[in-house]
């Protein structure tokens, strides 16, 4: 009896940081909100193999981590968009930051979908919500960190103005979040990080961007990460999975 709570225990982990995220970002501490939902990432990335491990799979576990996920992966980033946007615009276009709520919503959409779509197993169609959410939080964090010299001093003058223009213009992150939307419950097949097997031939795009966002994130830090993002975009387009066999999102 214990054995099959293990898993749900682990869910309900992942919810809880997503809901402690939510809080930080309401009262715009992002930096903790990020902490946060990367935490709930790890949790989501676990539950779903201890349960296979445990071979306690069962479909309330399956409902329970898509509950957990629009919290963790949905309404968070929702939270963290509004924070940033409510910043950027400055009481000025009031109404701009509410366009956040796109977020939660997408998401919610992209799970159900991915639930139903007997497509996904090993890859993805469509931006997964983990993906996004590491988007809005790295340009939260970026966003409250962005008067911190040392991050712009090690990372050079120009990524100081590149980065300076993207978070500080509200129209840039709008589009943004509406592509971002959009790429949530597109038909875009995206790989999957799941390996099945160490063979070059049959994993060269997954170790091509495992070792590139390594390389970048150690360098940057937090900052590679919306380019790490982008990188794993482009390679699923130049790249596209030939199988579709993933069962987690």
């Amino acid at each position: 009896m214990i054995k099959k709570l293990i898993p749900n225990i682990i869910t309900l982990s992942n919810l809880a940081c997503g809901t402690i995220a939510i809080m930080s970002a309401a009262l715009g501490d992002l930096i903790t909100a990020a902490v946060f939902v990367i935490l709930g990432a790890i949790f989501d990335f676990f539950d779903g193999m201890t349960a296979r491990l445990l071979h306690v799979q069962s479909p309330m576990g399956k409902e329970l981590d898509s509950l957990s996920d629009v919290v963790t992966f949905g309404v968070a980033p929702g939270f963290i968009a509004f924070r940033i946007l409510d910043d950027v615009t400055g009481g000025f276009f009031w109404w701009l930051p509410c366009i956040a709520i796109l977020i939660p919503v997408f998401s919610s959409y992209r799970l159900a979908k991915f639930n139903i779509d007997e497509r996904q197993t090993s890859s993805f169609i469509g931006l997964p919500t983990p993906a996004n959410a590491l988007i809005w939080l790295s340009l939260g964090a970026m966003h409250q960190l962005k008067m911190t010299s040392w991050m712009w001093s090690f990372c050079g003058w120009n990524a100081y103005d590149l980065m300076s223009v993207v978070l500080e213009s509200p129209w840039f992150l709008t589009l943004l979040l509406l592509l971002l939307c959009v790429a949530l419950v597109s038909e875009l097949p995206l790989f999957s990080l799941k390996f099945h097997n160490l063979s070059w031939a049959d994993n060269k795009v997954r170790f091509v961007f495992l070792i590139f966002s390594f390389v970048m994130i150690l360098i940057t830090g937090i900052l590679a990460i919306p380019f790490v993002m982008i990188l794993y975009i482009v390679l699923s387009i130049f790249f596209p999975p030939t199988k579709n066999i993933s069962n987690h999102d």
